[in-house]
């Protein structure tokens, strides 16, 4: 049997396997030195310690300077990783991250690269209310300039992370809050996962799902539970931004039908942008138009049950599949 890490050992994994392979990487953000915590779910734990408080650089609540910061150090040669708390607050630092981060080589005919990852955390399950729980994939997917990526699996979060890290572009990479304690198998010393490269997670022949994220995990759920009924192929798009087009039309000309499902609420949505490109590229082929399962259009709520009301969910999928299926 495998070894078993969880989503945050993962985190912590990768971040020292990159300060460890290359000293222009640096980490700064809130709490994240020992002395604090090692980060609000200690992902970031024994870092300091390992690599100095000059590499790990806990900060003032200040998201547009830690934004504004590694932005400059990036310019300067650093590879730096800005820890936002959660994904909420990337509302208060998005003219660092979208006119400057993100325009920096455009603006510069292609001279200036910006390799800058940018973590931050987000989503229901832990009652944190709708200050720290929405889905902002769909505005930073949106600029172009910026890869957006979140892993289901925490072999997948260590190699995303590193991929990211890497890069020589801004990369936000999104953790999901209820997973940093889930376990799954711990990745091989060659598992590699290169942005924009989606997986095919379950072979199907009736219907594609597509998803990423917390949600991967109910659409495998509910593909294993409809089993005998219906074959369905899951998607893990890994990256959200590029997203792997040729992966998901693959998959979608084999099977003919198509639900997107994500934890966002569904109104103008990744699900709709994705949904739209299939239309566009395979309307003659499908059987079916694609439908999408996103999450109610409101902030998250903090009661835990309408928490969970809310929260699209593989009851809500399982509702679609029968609706494309007919």
């Amino acid at each position: 049997m495998s070894e078993l890490i969880t989503f945050g050992q993962a985190y912590n994994l990768a971040l020292a396997e990159a300060m460890e392979n290359d000293e222009q990487v640096i980490l700064l953000g809130e709490d994240v030195g020992d002395e604090q915590g090692g980060g609000v779910f200690k992902t970031m734990y024994g870092l300091s310690g390992r690599f100095g408080t000059d590499r790990v650089r806990s900060t003032p609540i200040a998201e547009q300077a830690i934004l504004g910061a590694a932005v400059g150090s990036a310019i300067a040669g650093y590879r730096p990783v800005a820890d936002i708390m959660f994904m909420n607050f990337l509302t208060v630092c998005m003219d660092q991250l979208v006119n400057h981060a993100a325009k920096l080589r455009f603006m510069s005919g292609g001279q200036t690269a910006v390799p800058l990852t940018v973590t931050t955390t987000t989503g229901t399950g832990r009652q944190f209310g709708g200050q720290h729980s929405d889905w902002l994939e769909a505005w930073l997917a949106h600029v172009p300039g910026l890869k957006v990526v979140t892993p289901s699996t925490p072999a997948d979060a260590k190699a995303l992370l590193l991929a990211s890290i890497e890069d020589d572009d801004p990369t936000i990479f999104i953790q999901h809050i209820a997973l940093m304690r889930a376990k799954g198998a711990a990745p091989a010393a060659d598992h590699r996962v290169p942005l924009g490269k989606a997986a095919v997670v379950r072979e199907g022949t009736d219907i594609t799902v597509i998803s990423y994220g917390a949600r991967v995990r109910d659409c495998l759920q509910v593909a294993e539970r409809l089993a005998d009924q219906v074959s369905i192929e899951v998607v893990d798009l890994r990256t959200i931004a590029p997203f792997d087009e040729e992966t998901v039309l693959r998959s979608v000309v084999k099977t003919q039908r198509a639900v997107v499902m994500h934890e966002a609420v569904k109104a103008f949505g990744v699900g709709a942008e994705i949904a739209s490109r299939i239309h566009e590229e395979l309307f003659g082929q499908l059987k079916a138009p694609v439908h999408r399962v996103g999450s109610k259009y409101s902030p998250v709520p903090f009661n835990p049950g309408l928490e969970q009301d809310w929260t699209a969910n593989g009851g809500d999928l399982e509702v679609a599949i029968r609706k494309v299926m007919g």
